[in-house]
Order: structure tokens, then C-alpha cells, then sequence
């Protein structure tokens, strides 16, 4: 390398542009070949070092959601289900929700989907730029039982409230306390007509008090918060996960 060749890899790094640096010789000799005017051979640098940083943008935000895998609307079987509504599904990948900071509740048995579904949901957001952070209804407890008792709950409760959309996985598969409830009623308060809301449940609404450590007064301020911008999926059928086991009857 060159003093020259050398000056520019310096400044290129500098400016962080990366694909540049690692490419700029490799295009101007395809250039040549090809002959290229000046504007291409910048327009393809330009567009590499584009793709290189939107690339590197989703990796960040879907690492920053914490997805246990990666789940994509086109791996949905919608023959599997007996009863789901697709064209409200596909509606709900256009991501309108967000600009509206409603919520989207998937309801129904275990093994249909529904974490297939909210986890899919959050990937498209993740790809569109929005902040998302996933986590299930027990562990959004206990992390915040935990702050509360090391006397940072206001702290840590922002890291729930932060994110364009928060996805709660499997809400009501375990019984919660009174603290767990509460704790819980602060994520869906704090993000009330401030960010959107999925969440995953076995449990239909009227059976949301067993959820709540049946607290009638948290579980009405619940659900008021939740389904006033709403959108529900109920999804029908027998789990996808034993089907091979359990003959239909």
C-alpha cells in the first residue's frame, strides 16, 4: 500500500465507512472494465456502505429484543389451525398498530401458534426499524420483583416502558401473586397510548382475573387500558406440537 493508499484507508476508518475501505479498490477496478462513469463507481460504493449499515441497524435491534428465535409470517402453517382469521393476521404485518399505539392479544390453546405469531410480529417491526423487546409475563415479573426489592424498580420498569412495541409472551400460564400483578398492571399502565402491546394468552378475557391474582379492581384497569385500542386473534384448534401423538377426535 502506498502512502496514498494508505492516507485514505486512514481516513476512510475514520469516517467509519467501512465498506468503502474494504471495496473502493475492488469497484475501481470493475469500473474500469466496465467502464463506469464517476457516478457510478460512487453510486455502488454509497449503496454497499447503505446496505452494510441498515444490516448492521436490524442486527442491533434484534439483539437489543431478545427474541429466544427468530419467527417469520412466511414459516406460519395456516393449515394447522381449525380457526384463525388470516386476512386480520396479514392486516396486522403492515404494522399500522404501532403509529396507533394500540394492542394486539393472540388468544387461544396451547400449541397454535400464538408465540409463532407475536414472535413474527416483533421481527417485522425489529426489520422496520422499531424498537422491540421481548420477554414472557413470569420473567417480566420476577425481573421487576427483583428491582423492586434492590430498590430500583422505577429503573428497571423503563426498560419495559421504553420500546416501540413490547411483546408479554404467555400471560396466565402460571399463577402470580399480588406484588406480580401489580407489577404487571404498571407495564400495561405505563405503556397506555404511549407504545403498543402484544401478548400471548391461553386465557379468554372473562378468566383474566385468575390471571391478576383475582383482583377484580387491577384486572378491570387492565383490561380497560388494553381493549380500548385493540385488536384480538383467536385461534382455534388442537396443539400443533402433539399432533402426531394425540389422535383428533
Amino acid at each position: 500500500m502506498n502512502d496514498h493508499e494508505q492516507r485514505l484507508s486512514e481516513q476512510l476508518n475514520q469516517l467509519r465507512l467501512s465498506f468503502f475501505q474494504e471495496h473502493y479498490q475492488e469497484l475501481a477496478d470493475q469500473g474500469a472494465r466496465e467502464q463506469w462513469n464517476p457516478l457510478q463507481y460512487l453510486t455502488r460504493l454509497v449503496e454497499g456502505e447503505s446496505q452494510r449499515r441498515y444490516e448492521r441497524h436490524i442486527a442491533r435491534r434484534l439483539a437489543a429484543a431478545r427474541f429466544p428465535v427468530i419467527k417469520t409470517l412466511e414459516q406460519f402453517n395456516w393449515n394447522w389451525p381449525r380457526k384463525i382469521n388470516q386476512a386480520q393476521v396479514q392486516n396486522l404485518f403492515r404494522l399500522a398498530f404501532l403509529k396507533d399505539k394500540a394492542s394486539v392479544v393472540f388468544m387461544g390453546g396451547v400449541g397454535l401458534g400464538k408465540s409463532h405469531l407475536g414472535l413474527a410480529l416483533g421481527h417485522a417491526a425489529c426489520l422496520q426499524g422499531h424498537a422491540v423487546l421481548f420477554t414472557t409475563a413470569i420473567e417480566a415479573v420476577n425481573t421487576l420483583s427483583a428491582a423492586q426489592a434492590q430498590c430500583r424498580l422505577k429503573a428497571e420498569l423503563k426498560k419495559f416502558l421504553a420500546p416501540t412495541l413490547l411483546l408479554i409472551d404467555e400471560m396466565g400460564y402460571l399463577p402470580i401473586d399480588k406484588t406480580g400483578a401489580d407489577l404487571l398492571f404498571q407495564i400495561i399502565s405505563g405503556r397506555y397510548e404511549r407504545g403498543s402491546t402484544v401478548i400471548t394468552t391461553n386465557q379468554p378475557y372473562k378468566n383474566w382475573p385468575r390471571i391478576f391474582n383475582n383482583d377484580a379492581t387491577i384486572t378491570s384497569a387492565v383490561l380497560d387500558r388494553l381493549l380500548h385500542h385493540n385488536e384480538t386473534i383467536l385461534i382455534e384448534g388442537r396443539s400443533y406440537r402433539t399432533k402426531d401423538q394425540v389422535p383428533e377426535a
